[in-house]
């Protein structure tokens, strides 16, 4: 089989239909007119100034606990750099992000991961391992509509976990870039502004909801850890992309990220819907929960459907998934990971159709 044209459920960034590219070009030519010197000079390490301000006030934080990054996966990578030394216990999720566990292990860590359900991390499982003698540096944590699960760690369960990172003294890294992008459900307080004791250390950025092409991510912290990031920032790459983040507070300020994200969440809740009907209609014997938002939907399959072999013959289907294993240390044989994100309306029943295809195809070879 060969298909005109392959239908992509790997990649989790948004398809071009649902990115405002004339709010992004006016916000380019609004940043030229109002800063030119700002934003072509070299800038500092902490991000663009007017930027860092929004994002410190949409998060009721001082300046001073906020650096913009080039990304948050570079957000990510500073505050594993400046935390984890090899030897050191660190807490993941299971399944989790597969460039957190390469990143962390590349570190040197201990990395333990800690099983999902629908509600988010196990916290019991968790305090058992802390009880058993387990002492992590850090514990990171996808909270919202979680990659690759799609599942939301809930609000008891946000507390309990602060409640354990002050008994046992580590740190909370909430990686949460996921978060605006809800379609169902209440939106839950984050764990940064449940924190009282600085705890916690909290990245996103505005990759999901502008586009992946901004690179642009920040953290927000304790104001020691990110003077310390930020120096380290300053020796690495001197200051990120001013032109960027300029583009960025010009589309913030103006209200447009508020209709980005409401188109992205619309065409996304759709999208979603129409997975997990076709996944019931397509592959009925597959599990998987239902996201309240996000970008992925976990699929676990029977156990005579191996992904090692799904996935090369999904390709030949002319879709592509990515494979469970991808996102943990052992295991995952029997899982994929579906990003509706990038697929129109219209492919998603016709790319479910051809992964259950490929579905028979491995179960019929044995």
């Amino acid at each position: 089989m060969t298909p005109a044209q392959l239908i992509s459920f790997a990649r989790g960034a948004p398809s071009l239909d649902i990115v405002d590219i004339d709010g992004l070009k006016a916000a380019a030519v609004r940043a030229f007119e109002a800063d030119p010197a700002g934003i072509t000079a070299y800038g500092t390490s902490v991000g663009y100034p007017p930027l860092r301000k929004w994002i410190a006030d949409k998060h009721g934080v001082d300046v001073d606990q906020v650096i913009v990054t080039n990304g948050s996966l570079q957000a990510d990578a500073l505050l594993f750099e400046h935390l984890v030394r090899p030897g050191d216990d660190v807490i993941v999720e299971k399944p989790t992000y597969d460039r957190t566990l390469l990143n962390l292990r590349n570190l040197g860590a201990k990395v333990h991961q800690v099983t999902l359900d629908k509600d988010g991390l196990d916290v019991d499982e968790l305090r058992r391992l802390l009880e058993s003698g387990v002492r992590p540096k850090l514990a990171h944590i996808i909270p919202n509509f979680q990659n690759p699960a799609g599942v939301t760690l809930s609000a008891d369960r946000r507390r309990a976990l602060i409640a354990l990172a002050k008994e046992y003294g580590f740190t909370i890294f909430e990686d949460d870039p996921y978060a605006d992008i809800r379609f169902r459900g209440e939106k839950l307080p984050s764990m940064l502004n449940l924190d009282t004791d600085g705890t916690v250390v909290h990245a996103s950025s505005f990759t999901k909801t502008v586009c992946p092409g901004v690179r642009v991510g920040y953290l927000v912290g304790p104001k020691d850890v990110i003077a310390t990031i930020a120096q380290r920032a300053t020796n690495l790459y001197i200051s990120p992309g001013m032109v960027s983040e300029a583009i960025v507070y010009q589309f913030c300020a103006a209200g447009d990220i508020d209709r980005s994200i409401a188109t992205v969440c619309t065409a996304l809740g759709e999208r979603a819907q129409l997975l997990a009907e076709a996944l019931r209609k397509h592959i009925p014997d597959a599990r998987f929960t239902e996201p309240d938002g996000g970008y992925f939907l976990w699929v676990e399959l029977p156990e005579d459907v191996d992904v090692d072999k799904l996935v090369p013959a999904a390709t030949a289907h002319g879709v592509a998934v990515v494979k469970g294993s991808d996102f943990l240390l052992e295991g995952g044989r029997h899982s994929l990971r579906l990003a509706y994100s990038a697929v129109t309306a219209d492919q998603v029943d016709e790319g479910v159709r051809r992964l259950a295809a490929a579905v028979a195809q491995v179960r019929e070879q044995g």
